[in-house]
């Protein structure tokens, strides 16, 4: 069995490379949006051209980057989204929304301290991850159907 699998939410810290490295043996085609905090929040200004209006020029980067998203999750097979300890990350709870209405296999991976806040974004996952090796191990169990040693 062979996944697509996409990896969404928090960019902050480098919980996407330790499910791919976690994952690389199992042949997983991982997607990901542009983590490069900067070049996510200025693509549209530095493509389209500038914008005086700061509404504007947010508009235009997450137009542009709603492109990479909305493909990475129509495309995978399995939508991992990750909610951090930091900052509200209300993309990351509508990327959870939109990989839920498409029916997309759902995994959440955030800390105990958010199950309140994100109750209703977990009741529509199929797993709730507290960290990165249990998502590779859900991973491994999926295609391997094997257990951790």
């Amino acid at each position: 069995m062979t996944l697509k699998v996409y990896l969404s939410g928090e960019i902050h810290t480098d919980w996407r490379d330790q499910i791919m490295n976690g994952a690389a043996s199992l042949g997983i085609e991982f997607d990901a949006p542009v983590t490069d905090h900067a070049a996510s929040d200025d693509c549209g200004v530095a493509i389209l051209g500038a914008e005086d209006d700061k509404f504007w020029h947010d508009r235009k980067g997450a137009q542009m980057n709603a492109i990479r998203t909305r493909r990475g999750i129509e495309t995978a097979d399995v939508v991992v989204v990750r909610f951090g300890d930091k900052y509200k990350q209300w993309n990351a709870a509508f990327d959870a929304g939109m990989a839920a209405a498409l029916g997309k296999s759902l995994i959440i991976l955030q800390p105990e301290e958010h199950d309140h806040a994100l109750k209703e974004v977990d009741a529509a996952a199929l797993a709730v991850a507290r960290t990165p090796e249990q998502v590779v191990q859900i991973l491994t169990y999926v295609i391997n159907g094997t257990l951790p040693a």
